[in-house]
């Protein structure tokens, strides 16, 4: 089993983005953020976390997108988004899933939290911890990989589980 946590769009909070992940930083095998830290690479409340850059995020200091090869036939693979239009569509994003051979992606930038599955990629937008759209919970998730599944289970920032965005799916 590997559990991974995933947040975004924190948008400069730091303490709120330190309480998330130290709730779960002995409990995860990944963790990862989808980028709009707003935070420098060096901030400790990122530390140990794979950080995408976001639109918001100034400079070149982290990476545009980062894969994670999670077990042999997992690859996970996290972009902020803005680059790929997802906020109107997510058929650019479907296709680097599909030139990476990613069976996980990761984004954020809408500040939606939601969860799909399509053509055998499961995507997750763990929303934003600091500015929800479409809902009023400020969430993240965590994402554990079974042999014959994977949990996708949204948290509001307090650490309560959100029933009705989070799904289970086979694979």
């Amino acid at each position: 089993m590997v559990k991974i946590l995933i947040v975004s769009d924190s948008h400069g909070w730091k303490t709120e983005l330190a309480n998330v992940i130290d709730r779960h930083r002995d409990l995860v095998d990944h963790m990862i953020h989808c980028g709009d830290s707003e935070l420098e690479t060096d901030a400790k409340q990122l530390e140990g976390v794979n950080v995408v850059r976001g639109n918001c995020d100034w400079g070149n200091d982290f990476p545009e997108e980062v894969m994670l090869q999670i077990t042999d036939n997992i690859l996970l693979y996290t972009t902020h988004g803005h680059h790929y239009n997802v906020k109107m569509t997510y058929v650019p994003l479907s296709y680097r899933a599909e030139e990476v051979g990613a069976r996980i992606v990761c984004f954020g930038h809408s500040h939606v939290a939601t969860t799909f599955k399509e053509n055998e990629v499961i995507y997750i937008n763990p929303g934003s911890i600091r500015l929800p759209r479409n809902r009023k919970e400020q969430t993240y998730c965590l994402c554990t990989i079974e042999t014959n599944s994977i949990d996708v289970t949204f948290y509001s920032i307090e650490g309560n589980i959100v029933e009705d965005l989070s799904n289970t799916y086979i694979i």
